[in-house]
């Protein structure tokens, strides 16, 4: 998905002396045409007539949200980026640019070559979702680790929010669940997870397209996955006022996991919906690649999110909370 060079200021600006702005002009010419803007004190964006902004801010801190002996820097910038732009995302709305500041660890030695292997992925990011790199900030952070802040712009007509899931409606998920949960288990073993499985944690996907096809298929409310099934479908409830009642039976999992690390696990980046009527699963798939999943339904109260196994009420394995431990 693309946008037409309207929604974006395109021109550049000169870039004064300096070891900092040498690195920028390096990243600059790295990025090409996938970034634009980049030397003004802050960027423009034009938002199509009649459409509403939508931004969100989201970090990856090294030994946080990820270890360099897991992932390359390819993959560290490309998860962080991915991540960010998920949240708008998963709001039906198109992304417009981003902002990226890098934090570089102080006795870094390899400056140079290491933003340039984070900028490939932060471009394999930006390239996937249809957008570009419109600005951001560059530091070198003493003896504070790697750390990426990105901030995703974009914009929609009717943003799908959080609020909307009222009794009766259906709920949905798209893709399956569990595979970077079960390759996280993995490495944190020492082990390797098969190849499969540590793509799915290495490369998610934004679903920029597949959220705007819901959207504009009957999807009321939506979430992006990005702390596990159990921790963002209570957001989903608490936000709409109603209870979620999810067969765990029911839940897509990815080859290789388990159920319940398609209850629990986070980093997903897939969408959970609700709609007043049933989607059309079969022109989803066929449109995206991927599963789109009837997983349960929203109904009377506020008791969050339940889950269910062969129609009993079972105890759900608690999503990620950065503030739990």
């Amino acid at each position: 998905m693309t946008h037409p060079d309207s929604t974006r200021m395109t021109h550049d600006i000169e870039l004064g002396p300096g070891s900092e702005f040498d690195l920028i002009r390096k990243l600059r010419h790295h990025w090409g045409p996938l970034a634009v803007s980049i030397g003004d004190d802050a960027s423009i964006l034009n938002v199509p007539r009649g459409e509403r902004l939508v931004v969100s801010t989201d970090s990856a801190l090294e030994d946080v949200h990820f270890r360099r002996e897991w992932l390359t820097l390819r993959e560290i910038g490309y998860r962080a980026v991915t991540a960010a732009i998920s949240d708008i995302a998963a709001m039906a709305a198109s992304p417009a640019g981003v902002l990226v500041a890098l934090q570089l660890p102080g006795d870094l030695t390899d400056i140079e070559g290491t933003l340039l292997e984070l900028a490939d992925g932060i471009a394999d990011a930006v390239r996937a979702a249809g957008t570009v790199v419109v600005g951001g900030n560059l530091a070198r952070g003493g003896s504070a680790p790697l750390g990426i802040t990105t901030t995703a712009v974009g914009s929609v007509f009717n943003p799908l929010t959080r609020a909307g899931a009222r009794p009766g409606d259906l709920l949905y998920v798209t893709g399956a669940l569990g595979g970077p949960a079960a390759a996280l288990k993995s490495l944190t073993a020492g082990l390797q997870p098969n190849a499969k499985l540590r793509e799915r944690f290495s490369r998610p996907a934004a679903r920029v397209a597949e959220a705007r096809w819901l959207a504009a298929h009957g999807a009321v409310a939506g979430i992006d996955l990005s702390d596990g099934m159990a921790s963002d479908a209570g957001h989903l409830a608490a936000a709409g006022g109603v209870g979620l009642e999810i067969a765990i039976e029911r839940l897509p999992v990815f080859a290789g996991a388990t159920p319940d690390d398609a209850v629990s696990g986070g980093e997903e980046y897939e969408l959970l919906v609700a709609s007043r009527t049933a989607l059309d699963e079969g022109e989803f798939k066929a449109r995206f690649g991927i599963e789109l999943t009837a997983i349960g339904r929203a109904v009377e109260g506020s008791s969050g999110a339940t889950f269910t196994r062969a129609g009993k009420r079972v105890a759900a394995p608690p999503g990620y909370d950065h503030f739990s431990r």
